[in-house]
């Protein structure tokens, strides 16, 4: 399998969807000639034309909003917005007409909408530019949000995202893009709202999200070596989310540590951790620990930013409390 980066992988999906689907079409701010604010859409225009990879406004509600239009008179567009923070914007255009008009319509028409969002702290980016929002979304029924961790699963949800009937928010990591990892040649195709056992382990459950597995699983091989075995099962998204592949392993282990990029309130690990509370609480061993990034703005300090997340360090000493 060849060896690519994360930003690849995407560029790679999206210029396969465009090449076999003329209904397919990419908008943005900065996402033709410029090849967008990370590089990732870099020579797509050149290859498709202004046609099929073009530039918009700054106009979040815009690009979403049009993305929706597009979406409803049988296009499929994937749009860009230079950044997740940049989300709640456009937050009537993704929660109320992305997310619902199909059910308000009876079904009559579907809504293969795609929008693209980079996520995450890395390198400074600052409070309104390094947010993991997805758990702003959790609510939004008839939306799909996905959030890969490897190149492997960002080319595969990507292409799955474009072929779906229904509005699909890729949240793709920054921090993540030049991370290499093997992707399956040919055609490949990640199921959304399918987890990924990423390591297994009987001693202690971890469910991470996008650069949290990296950390995750770091820290596992360093408590391998004390005879701690982890399991770190990577969701993939947050809706839908696979509890029947947590809830497994929880009752096999009987101990649960959730590790993501943002602050406890409104966070998707409460979620889990209720759903767990819920239907398998006679299995635990120990309390359910979350761990989440301060309930802070994120700094703009590099060091401050990374201070402010979970470490894989933070992990390790929380599988180490929850053993004892």
């Amino acid at each position: 399998m060849p060896v690519i980066s994360y930003a690849r992988a995407i560029r790679e999906a999206l210029a396969e969807e465009l090449e076999n689907d003329p209904t397919v079409f990419v908008m943005g701010q900065d996402v033709g000639a410029y090849g967008g604010a990370f590089g990732v859409t870099k020579g797509l225009q050149e290859r498709f034309g202004k046609r099929r990879v073009f530039d918009t406004p700054i106009s979040e509600n815009f690009i979403v909003g049009g993305g929706v239009g597009a979406a409803l008179t049988g296009l499929r567009p994937v749009v860009e917005l230079q950044y997740a923070d940049f989300i709640e914007v456009a937050m009537d255009e993704v929660y109320n007409k992305a997310a619902k008009w199909r059910y308000m319509h009876g079904g009559v028409f579907e809504v293969p909408l795609v929008i693209r969002a980079p996520s995450g702290a890395a390198n400074g980016a600052g409070p309104e530019h390094s947010q993991c929002p997805e758990s702003l979304l959790m609510s939004a029924s008839g939306l799909y949000v996905v959030t890969p961790s490897t190149p492997a699963d960002a080319k595969g949800l990507l292409k799955s995202a474009i072929r779906s009937p229904n509005p699909v928010v890729f949240f793709e990591h920054k921090g993540l893009y030049g991370m290499k990892g093997e992707v399956p040649d040919g055609e490949h195709l990640v199921p959304i709202g399918k987890a990924d056992v990423r390591r297994s382990g009987t001693d202690v459950t971890v469910v991470a999200w996008q650069a949290m597995v990296h950390r995750a699983l770091a820290a596992a091989e360093r408590l391998a070596s004390d005879g701690i075995e982890v399991e770190v099962i990577d969701p993939r998204g947050v809706r839908p989310i696979d509890m029947e592949t947590i809830l497994a392993s929880v009752r096999r282990t009987g101990r649960l540590i959730l590790v993501h990029e943002a602050a406890k309130p409104g966070n998707i690990t409460g979620e889990v951790a209720a759903n767990v509370a819920e239907t398998a609480i006679e299995y635990l061993v120990a309390p359910i620990v979350r761990l989440c990034a301060a309930d802070i703005p994120i700094p703009q300090s590099t060091r401050l930013e990374q201070m402010s997340i979970p470490s894989t360090e933070a992990i390790e000493a929380a599988v180490r409390s929850i053993m004892s």
